[in-house]
């Protein structure tokens, strides 16, 4: 850990203040009001319940509505109190009015923005269309190369970050009818299954089915891209609490990380090329003319995560958690760069946490410290996050 740092603070462990329970079925998304006074959920089976706190800070059902169809995904705009409900069919629902947007394909996200009154949403037939939520004119399109699976939208510059299946983040710019691509990103192996934005410190965070989570770092212009490797199943949501510079993710196994983001950290390296160990020079199994030679059997190439060489395994032969590029868990690193490390660089600069059920969801209201999960066990936790509070 970096000189000054203090470790993270024990506080940091969400406290758990309700458990409901006794849904129809899995809830695929919820939000809480602002004043935490109540929460929306809506289920896949097209259920949608609004629920109030009672007396005794319990939940308790206040609406209970069955859709016609199946839902994926909704949009909850607290300024107007407009609900915004994406179906499996393609439509968006906004009482009393059904808008078809993406006819006869899932949609897969839905995003009001209330500064420009645009209605964003994607689906499975591989598109981005932005429409006046005022009434419903299509304002425009864009066609991606995979499903979309996540979206983020920044109202200052009009930009949307567009996360799909083949773990590809496109930036585009979008006007009042028409859109223009600015750049994309690719670092994960696996499909976006979460974006967040920061407009604040701007910055956005991409999490994948390959259990990582990147931060690239738009306001910077250096093209900086932090990796974060805290999970053990697939990313499943991902929050912000920008005003103490802390990420909360969540993945399938129950796991939440809060991570420090008031840390410096470090890009990890890109992994060397070579045909023999850039430590001891032994020949790796393809390098056939340093083989014969030698008259030696080929050894098989490993990495550092900390220097990026081509190495061997007996040259690499420790692992060690590298937290400041990201590493909460060992990794193998070669033996020189195990014996620069210092131990204080070795501390977690994260809090790991067991929700006790697998999330499928979660959503953060910064403005008063609630964290929300929704599991496959057809059960909503909703926690209090003390340093946030």
């Amino acid at each position: 850990m970096a000189d000054g740092v203090p470790p993270p603070s024990p506080a940091l462990k969400p406290c758990l203040l309700n458990e409901i329970r006794d849904l129809h079925d899995v809830v695929i998304t919820a939000v809480i009001l602002p004043k935490g006074d109540g929460l929306i959920s809506l289920s896949e089976d097209g259920t949608l319940q609004v629920l109030l706190k009672r007396k005794g800070d319990q939940y308790w059902p206040s609406i209970h509505h069955t859709m016609q169809t199946s839902c994926s995904c909704m949009a909850f705009s607290p300024e107007t109190r407009r609900l915004f409900v994406g179906t499996v069919a393609g439509n968006i629902c906004v009482s009393p009015t059904l808008w078809l947007y993406h006819q006869g394909t899932r949609m897969t996200v839905v995003l009001f923005v209330l500064e420009v009154e645009w209605l964003l949403s994607t689906g499975q037939d591989k598109s981005l269309t932005w429409h006046c939520s005022e009434s419903g004119q299509l304002l425009g399109t864009y066609n991606t190369t995979a499903c979309v699976s996540g979206l983020q939208f920044d109202v200052e510059t009009r930009h949307a970050f567009v996360g799909d299946q083949s773990g590809q983040v496109t930036i585009l710019k979008l006007e009042q009818d028409r859109c223009s691509l600015v750049t994309t990103f690719k670092g994960h192996t696996g499909n976006i299954t979460a974006l967040c934005w920061d407009p604040i410190h701007r910055m956005l965070f991409s999490g994948s089915s390959d259990q990582s989570i990147i931060m690239w770092d738009i306001g910077g212009r250096t093209g900086t891209a932090i990796e974060l490797q805290g999970h053990k199943d697939k990313v499943q949501g991902l929050c912000y609490a920008s005003p103490t510079h802390h990420l909360i993710s969540c993945s399938s196994d129950g796991r939440m990380v809060i991570w420090d983001m008031n840390v410096t950290r470090e890009e990890t390296p890109e992994w060397l090329d070579s045909d023999s160990c850039q430590k001891c020079e032994k020949p790796f199994f393809w390098n056939f003319k340093q083989m014969w030679d030698r008259r030696r059997i080929g050894l098989r190439q490993h990495h550092c995560r900390k220097c990026g060489e081509a190495v061997c395994a007996k040259c690499s032969s420790n692992s060690s958690p590298i937290p400041l590029m990201g590493f909460e868990f060992p990794v193998r690193v070669c033996n020189t760069c195990h014996e620069s490390i210092p131990e204080k660089d070795r501390v977690s600069t994260s809090t790991f946490h067991n929700s006790e059920h697998n999330i499928v969801y979660m959503h953060y209201e910064s403005t008063i410290g609630i964290l929300l999960t929704s599991g496959t066990d057809k059960v909503i936790k909703v926690w209090m996050i003390p340093r946030f509070s």
